[in-house]
């Protein structure tokens, strides 16, 4: 692949002085963030050819996990933190930002190889996940040992990797320094968050805790901070932004974050597999406490529904687990009212995280942009 161009070289035509309409930057900014994890990945792997050829042929299993897919979620916020707090997209700095943001997909890399992992996912994205990948290639070379422990060392390996070279990217960006001292405080914040959230999740699931505190607090960390609140506190800061305007940010970011999450809770055990790329119910073969299956058993036992409680109950962490018995679970969700109130949930966040931009001094186009994104992130389809 062909290492991308300057920002002037991709758009010689600039738009007018109008920093409130949307610069080519803006409606082209996926094709950028691609470009910049492209040519990075590229460059660590020649880095790593020279280390050894095997290793190399690991990270091309990171660069293909990395670059076959993603939604760029976490850029795009952080993206949009930047313009909302003045952020010029024609201003000398703006390649630096673009790689300091895209370095956020290489800690949703991390996140994801090691979710699948300990979640003992098979697929992601349509294709088997990393652990698995690495195991069928233990298998299909007739190595030593057993094929399940060297994909889940694999994966343990190419996911610390992952993090270690977010933060590379990060400081190699070409920020300045006092926008790279700026940008520590959400950086360093967001990879605490994201590993307490994992871990809360795993001892959740361990406990067996029913409780709606539990995954929601699990979902404060995992999913709102690493995914909306910091990434948009980190675009804010690189341009400079104050206390109050980020304090806006952070807020609207939990909220469309937690939205965002029971949106996810939701399509996996009823999401389209075509769709979303994962198999419908995976949520509950690996006995995820979501808030929805909470709200279920809560809603089951306040009606006396002990037996509708039982079976609920059974279906979760059961890893044999058919269609047949998930359209069970599914209509039974329904009939305890939990789907119902897990949507006028991310309602009302929505609701929440929307008055909260529309009192926060968020500069245009990124206002207009922020609410359209926090609609569409909690009305989305895989």
């Amino acid at each position: 692949m062909s290492k991308p161009g300057t920002l002037a070289e991709l758009w010689p035509d600039q738009p007018s002085d109008d920093l409130t309409a949307l610069h080519p930057c803006d409606t082209g900014f996926l094709g950028l963030v691609e470009r910049a994890l492209t040519d990075y990945l590229n460059r660590r792997r020649t880095e790593a050819a020279l280390v050894d050829e095997n290793f190399a042929v690991a990270v091309d299993a990171l660069a293909d996990f990395v670059l076959g897919g993603g939604k760029r979620i976490r850029p795009t916020f952080a993206w949009w933190g930047w313009r909302g707090a003045g952020g010029d997209p024609r201003g000398a700095d703006t390649e630096a930002v673009v790689m300091a943001v895209s370095a956020l997909e290489l800690i949703q890399a991390c996140a994801l190889v090691h979710d699948d992992l300990m979640d003992a996912s098979a697929v992601r994205r349509g294709s088997p996940t990393v652990h698995v990948a690495f195991a069928d290639l233990h298998r299909a070379e007739q190595w030593a040992g057993t094929a399940e422990r060297f994909g889940q060392a694999s994966a343990v390996l190419l996911g610390d990797l992952a993090l270690a070279w977010a933060d590379d990217m990060l400081r190699e960006s070409g920020l300045g320094v006092g926008q790279l001292n700026r940008a520590f405080e959400p950086w360093r914040a967001m990879r605490t968050e994201m590993l307490a959230g994992q871990y809360l999740d795993v001892l959740t699931q361990a406990r067996a805790d029913e409780s709606a505190a539990a995954p929601l607090r699990v979902d404060r960390l995992k999913t709102a901070a690493y995914t909306v609140e910091r990434p948009l506190h980190l675009g804010a800061v690189l341009a400079g932004a104050g206390d109050g305007l980020v304090q806006g940010l952070r807020q609207f970011g939990v909220d469309i974050g937690l939205a965002f999450q029971l949106r996810d809770d939701l399509l996996g055990v009823f999401g389209d597999p075509a769709v979303t790329g994962k198999p419908a119910g995976d949520d509950l073969r690996e006995g995820k406490r979501t808030l929805l299956v909470s709200l279920g058993l809560e809603h089951a036992e306040r009606s006396g529904r002990d037996a509708d409680a039982a079976r609920l109950r059974s279906a979760i962490g059961r890893h044999d687990l058919d269609e047949p018995a998930v359209d069970v679970i599914r209509e039974l969700l329904v009939d305890l009212g939990a789907v119902a109130a897990v949507e006028a949930r991310i309602d009302e966040l929505r609701d929440q995280a929307l008055a909260t931009l529309a009192a926060t001094p968020v500069a245009e186009p990124a206002a207009s942009e922020l609410a359209r994104l926090a609609v569409a992130a909690t009305r989305r389809n895989h």
